[in-house]
């Protein structure tokens, strides 16, 4: 069976800028992704531009250009991830999934799974870089696995002339109902609270849905909640603590934007300490390793399910020098330059 110093699970920004770092520290490492590289970036709708600027978004030193000197698209990312991937000719094992994970002896086992047979090997160190929104956060009510209905908003082109509920009230709601609005859909969107908050939504977006919804372009239901979906409608009743009757939306197609969780799953296999409402891994923050000697966390998975989001692909860029530090027995970066990096990020 074959032993390598380090696993990266995850292929998306960070893991991605971590097997070039390892590669040219020559660290020996494998390098699994259940999905395709960039996985959760390929779940955004179609054209959507990122919030941070590209120069703050580019990984491994080099630079991402846009045609037009904005911030990326979501298609103009995902190429340039590919880009990476064949100027470092990394050797990401994409779709190949981690089944188990665990410590035998002094070293760790992982077994995979793929289409046409899964694999085992050994590793010393092991590193989580399996992003903070893995899978939907589900409401439990019933319809929500109905077919018109779906967590993730892809194209606004299915939905012109038809009639659409949208839940949440985040940048991925504001965004769809925007877009779809602009397509030609009938678009009511509900909302637990009273009014969305202008620190969690792009600052370009919540101007022009407040000019739809006072135009009437798009109907707008604060402080509501669905409790049930059928085919054609949705009953929504009041939020927690305000009064009023249950009422009926007619609906063709129902988008559930109401978050997305990390998948602890690894963490708790490997007996990682999980801590806080977001259930954010335990760590040494100068070498990423957390309680478990030998595991080491990279990339957003270090904050968690993320409900107020701290951690984003930009202030994540430091994870990197200090696991290959730790992996490769050096001394820790200079960590008050990295945290004035890391606090300069968060305030920008």
């Amino acid at each position: 069976m074959p032993q390598q110093q380090v696993a990266i699970i995850g292929a998306g920004p960070i893991g991605l800028e971590l097997a070039v770092a390892l590669k040219r520290a020559g660290v020996d490492y494998v390098h699994f992704e259940a999905g395709q590289i960039g996985q959760t970036v390929s779940w955004y709708p179609k054209m959507t531009r990122f919030f941070s600027s590209s120069d703050r978004i580019a990984i491994a030193g080099m630079p991402l250009q846009t045609a037009d000197q904005s911030k990326a698209t979501r298609e103009e990312y995902l190429a340039y991830l590919r880009n990476i991937v064949l100027h470092f000719e990394l050797e990401v094992r994409t779709y190949e999934r981690v089944m188990s994970v665990g410590r035998e002896g002094d070293s760790f086992l992982i077994e995979t799974n793929r289409s046409g047979g899964g694999t085992a090997c050994r590793v010393d160190r092991i590193v989580l870089a399996v992003g903070d929104m893995a899978r939907p956060h589900l409401l439990h009510i019933p319809g929500e696995d109905l077919e018109h209905v779906s967590h993730y908003f892809d194209d606004a082109h299915r939905y012109f002339g038809q009639k659409l509920l949208i839940v949440g009230g985040k940048n991925s709601a504001v965004e769809a109902a925007i877009r779809c609005s602009r397509a030609g859909a009938d678009v009511t969107i509900s909302y637990r609270q009273a009014e969305f908050d202008p620190n969690r939504i792009k600052y370009w977006l919540l101007p022009e849905l407040a000019g739809m919804i006072k135009s009437g372009k798009v109907r707008f239901l604060p402080q509501t909640v669905p409790v049930s979906i059928a085919p054609g409608r949705v009953t929504l009743r009041p939020a927690a603590g305000v009064l009023g009757d249950p009422v009926e939306v007619d609906a063709d197609f129902v988008l559930l934007l109401t978050g997305y969780c990390m998948d602890d799953t690894l963490f708790k296999m490997l007996g990682v300490e999980l801590a806080g409402e977001n259930q954010a891994p335990v760590f040494d923050p100068v070498t990423m390793q957390t309680n478990v000697p030998g595991v080491y966390v990279a990339g957003t998975a270090a904050a968690g399910t993320q409900t107020v989001f701290r951690l984003f692909i930009e202030n994540c860029h430091v994870h990197v020098p200090r696991i290959v530090a730790s992996v490769s027995d050096q001394a820790p970066p200079d960590e008050a330059g990295m945290a004035a990096r890391d606090e300069s990020q968060l305030e920008t």
